[in-house]
């Protein structure tokens, strides 16, 4: 055999060679094929997480101080449905997204006084956590507010100027958005 024939069958890879070469490329393939179906698993169930059981939303004024600042991100939990007074809610109005404290549900009576108290089925409300006075806003809403089985009554903490159940009265079920789970602080951020 001369030099150029002996180089030439080197140079011809074996049937092992090349299998051994196509199993690394598949390899890597799998490897690929892999990732990409864990990450469309992941982003499926961080799309069914906050998009079906929670919310996240920041905080955009200072409707809700002291307990809620400006900029606060608030974690809220979709499927409640049994809102109890006290819980903070996020709720839609009017095509806007506010945030407040339920203080009355459903079957309750609210009064708002002139002297600035609030009133649930005629006893006055001792609010210790609550620094504010809560003023009646102009005649939008009508009281005493008898509420329906499917309504709540939501104040905010900042009572004066605050836009809560004052302003437009009684939220219904269908426009809560959920019950506020966590809070990460601003200055945590």
């Amino acid at each position: 055999m001369s030099k150029a024939s002996k180089a030439k069958k080197r140079e011809a890879p074996t049937p092992e060679q090349i299998i051994r070469a196509r199993l690394r490329r598949m390899a890597g393939w799998e490897e690929i094929r892999s990732f990409l179906t864990k990450l469309v698993m992941m982003a499926g169930l961080m799309w069914f997480l906050f998009g079906y059981l929670f919310g996240i939303t920041p905080v955009k004024n200072n409707d809700m101080q002291p307990r809620l600042s400006s900029g606060d991100l608030l974690l809220y939990y979709r499927l409640e449905e049994n809102l109890r007074p006290q819980d903070i809610v996020v709720f839609e109005k009017e095509g806007k997204q506010y945030i407040g404290r339920v203080i009355a549900r459903n079957g309750d009576s609210v009064e708002i006084t002139e002297d600035s108290r609030v009133k649930i089925n005629g006893s006055t409300v001792v609010e210790t956590d609550i620094y504010y006075s809560t003023p009646k806003y102009g005649d939008e809403v009508e009281y005493p507010v008898n509420l329906t089985e499917t309504q709540y009554f939501i104040l905010c903490d900042y009572r004066d100027g605050a836009r809560d159940s004052r302003y437009f009265g009684a939220v219904e079920f269908e426009e809560m958005k959920g019950k506020v789970l966590a809070v990460i602080r601003r200055s945590g951020l």
